[in-house]
């Protein structure tokens, strides 16, 4: 029996917020739901118009019917159901079952696009809505025949179209989350910081969900929550609280009166220098530490893993700035970076105390409160932080503890190197950690998803986009102390990784593996990342296919970023209209030898053509601040251009040289400066330079980075000149650079020289040193090779250096 039919609907119930959340269109080939119900899935026809990977997978939010109704589907799938209509259709054609469905013509049955099956059509009525369709196309007519050049930018609208709504919606469902957070129990952990609640409203949607796997170690999100719970109570213990023998009402987190008046009393034990309240702390141990005082700010130097992470959340939920500290610094840049954050605290692994016995004496000097985190021999005035960690319970702590004054305030310190030499601590905001939560739903990845991390945690790409990246989806991450090539894809085969973030270098790696058979049937569908040429992209894709790569871009300091999200092989990004609405940014001309942006007679700044390498900006507002870094103003310095494009404005110079091609595509050009990038790291020039003007016997030197055939990024090659009478002591050499340089800084190629070449100002040369290379065939200077087997620079003779084009020297 037919249904009876529904009555038709105003057209003004359409903008109605009560009727557009409870309304529901039926799917078809062209017409997908705009509305689905709380909880539900996206129907077939949504992810074949959209692609997989379009939905996050992400709990909807109380508002979620509202944003739905934003999704491209309701906008396009729409305009695809209307390719066929009843008033063009000749009559004797059959419809089938579901095109009459998309079309909403069913026999008695109404719909948007027809008044009936069998119903007339008033000649007026199919006039109107004939030139309203016809409407759009003559508008467009004009663009296509006169302005035919758009063509290569119009043909991906539709990606720009979902990408643009993806991006809405993860920006609504983020601001739903703090909007959440903002009006929760401040004594509940709900009401903490964007770090703490996300992950006690995890532990409670997703209890035993894994979170973690590190090496036959699992974690589930109740437990990375009890583990942070214990660490923000050993740190408030060091603050002074006084939880009592049980954690303070048995652990169940509540509040108390006592519990309130602890952060006076800590401010109280800051001023009178007392000890530690935990009893055996460095403080006691050191005797000339300092005690910590509500948002201190502790230091991390520790490897990749969970305690890693668990201290670090424990941070955070007691209200204590993290600083995250490059493993491989030591002596002056490890100083200099403590120095920079205002450290007051310094958690280390015990594995890195051998190679820190130098330093100690300038750290206990420095007043630092020194743990250990982990047991062992520990010297004088270092204790073992995760055994005070384990003695406490795993209750909640309360969330105003936390809870900051102003997004926008500071939570983190990320090192950067910049083109004054020596790392920066960049100020990250309680802002970009909520943001980078959306990062991996930006990307298309779900809540079943396993991501694959083998990135450093003291990197912004491993800790902000990897973790707290997962953390916003809610899905599992199989963290890696240490990359193995060799290990990789059997990884990838046990714990049946379906996505992989990398920077270039890895997946260069990758592909120059042998073949194995566990290559083959992996499950990875997706690679995220940033820094991959496009000959190894080609590699990547052909030999572990099929998979799709995601190239990105972005700075730890930066308010921008690009994604790629259409796969375009080389590309880092696209700079649609759409794109550029949501998240702004310009290209601007610039002057290479000046080094500075090219400006018109009135003083602004000139956008570049397609084709032609432009100054990444982007504006500096409140919802894309910049932050700068830790230290004086002049640390910033360059890092904001004012009257860009009018009087007044603010614009974030990311230093970066980018070209846009005629498609719409942004792809990297170079870097502004004497920075360059080698095995995913920035070598700033002048930091290297210093460390080698501090032996006896060079008098100058002159640090550029050189291509190397089969390597990503530049590697480091100094120019030197000895001083009178001295000669070159290499052994002296690589001693001094490898106790004062990380590993990625060490200048790969020597060159000896009788002086350097100048400008006319007096200024090194640095590209034409660059582009003259290290052939030893071309060049009449001696020439020196590091030598990673030997430990030493060794004369680069024809051999050597045919041994390192064919990739059996390993630099």
């Amino acid at each position: 029996m037919p249904k009876p039919p529904k009555p038709r609907k105003n057209l003004e119930d359409r903008h109605n917020p009560g009727i557009e959340g409870r309304r529901e269109h039926r799917p078809g080939p062209g017409r997908v739901r705009a509305a689905s119900s709380p909880g539900g899935s996206a129907p077939r026809a949504e992810r074949r118009l959209w692609g997989e990977g379009w939905e996050s997978g992400a709990a909807p939010h109380p508002h979620s019917s509202r944003v739905s109704a934003l999704r491209p589907c309701g906008v396009v799938g729409a305009w695809v159901g209307m390719g066929v209509c009843q008033r063009t259709r000749a009559p004797w054609k059959e419809r089938s079952q579901l095109e009459r469905a998309a079309l909403g013509f069913r026999k008695g049955g109404s719909g948007m696009f027809a008044s009936g099956w069998n119903q007339t059509v008033p000649r007026e009525e199919a006039g109107s809505m004939a030139a309203l369709l016809l409407l759009p196309l003559l508008l467009l007519l004009p663009l296509l025949l006169l302005k035919l050049h758009l063509w290569p930018q119009l043909r991906w609208l539709p990606a720009d179209l979902a990408f643009a709504v993806r991006a809405l919606c993860c920006k609504r469902a983020l601001r739903a989350r703090a909007l959440a957070a903002a009006a929760a129990d401040p004594e509940g952990p709900e009401g903490g910081c964007s770090l703490a609640w996300r992950l006690a409203e995890l532990a409670q949607q997703r209890p035993a969900h894994t979170f973690l796997i590190h090496g036959s170690r699992r974690f589930s999100y109740s437990e990375a929550e009890r583990e942070s719970n214990r660490a923000a109570r050993a740190f408030l213990r060091a603050l002074g609280w006084d939880w009592g023998p049980d954690g303070g009402d048995s652990g169940e987190g509540s509040a108390g009166e006592g519990e309130r008046a602890a952060p006076g009393a800590g401010d109280a034990a800051a001023g009178s220098g007392a000890e530690f309240a935990g009893g055996d702390g460095a403080a006691r141990g050191g005797g000339a530490a300092a005690p910590l005082s509500p948002g201190a700010t502790v230091a991390l130097l520790l490897p990749a893993g969970p305690e890693f992470l668990w201290l670090w959340f424990g941070l955070a939920k007691a209200g204590l700035r993290t600083a995250f500290v490059p493993t491989a610094l030591r002596r002056g840049p490890l100083l200099h970076c403590l120095r920079s954050c205002g450290a007051r605290a310094l958690v280390l692994a015990p594995e890195f105390l051998e190679s820190l016995e130098p330093d100690l004496p300038a750290l206990r000097a420095m007043g630092l409160h020194l743990w250990a985190a982990g047991p062992g021999t520990h010297p004088a005035g270092i204790s073992d932080l995760l055994a005070e960690v384990s003695a406490e319970v795993d209750g909640p702590v309360p969330g105003y503890l936390s809870s900051p004054q102003s997004i926008t305030d500071t939570c983190l310190y990320i090192f950067t190197s910049g083109t004054t030499g020596l790392p920066k601590a960049a100020r990250i905001s309680h802002l970009k950690i909520l943001q980078c939560q959306g990062f991996y739903q930006l990307c298309g990845v779900h809540q079943e998803d396993v991501i694959y991390l083998a990135l450093p945690l003291y990197h912004m790409s491993g800790s902000l986009l990897g973790i707290v990246g997962c953390m916003g989806i809610g899905a599992t991450v199989v963290l890696k102390s240490k990359f193995s090539a060799g290990q990789f894809w059997e990884d990838c085969q046990q714990h049946r990784v379906t996505v992989f973030q990398y920077i270039g270098e890895l997946c260069r790696y990758l592909v120059n593996q042998p073949p194995s058979k566990a290559e083959r049937g992996h499950k990875v569908r997706l690679a995220v990342g940033s820094g991959l040429r496009p000959d190894t992209w080609e590699r990547f894709v052909r030999r572990f296919g099929p998979l799709q790569v995601l190239e990105t871009y972005g700075l730890t300091e930066g308010n921008v970023a690009t994604i790629n999200y259409t796969g375009q092989r080389g590309a880092v990004g696209r700079a649609s209209w759409l794109y550029k609405h949501i998240f702004p940014f310009s290209l601007i001309r610039y002057d290479v030898t000046t080094g500075e942006p090219i400006r018109d007679p009135q003083g602004h700044c000139m956008a570049t053509s397609p084709g032609e390498p432009g100054l990444l900006v982007a504006p500096v507002s409140q919802q894309s601040p910049f932050l700068g870094y830790a230290g004086g103003p002049e640390l910033a310095q360059g890092k904001l251009l004012k009257d860009v494009f009018r009087p007044g404005d603010v614009f974030f110079n990311t230093g970066d040289l980018l070209v846009c091609d005629d498609q719409g595509f942004l792809r990297f050009h170079d870097r502004t400066g004497d920075t360059f990038r080698w095995k995913g790291e920035n070598v700033a020039t002048t930091e290297v330079a210093e460390v080698f003007e501090a032996l006896d016997f060079l008098q100058e030197v002159n640090v550029y980075g050189v291509t190397v055939p089969g390597h990503e990024g530049r590697a480091g090659m100094a120019a030197l000149v000895l001083r009178p009478p001295h000669s070159l002591d290499l052994m002296q050499l690589y001693t001094h650079v490898s106790e004062n340089l990380p590993p990625y800084a060490r200048p790969r190629f020597l060159r000896l020289q009788e002086s350097l070449a100048t400008t006319e100002t007096f200024k090194q040369q640095k590209v034409r040193m660059a582009n003259e290379g290290f052939d030893p065939s071309t060049l009449s200077d001696p020439l020196y090779v590091l030598d990673q087997a030997v430990g030493a620079y060794l004369p680069l003779t024809t051999a050597r250096y045919s041994a390192l084009l064919a990739g059996n020297l390993r630099i």
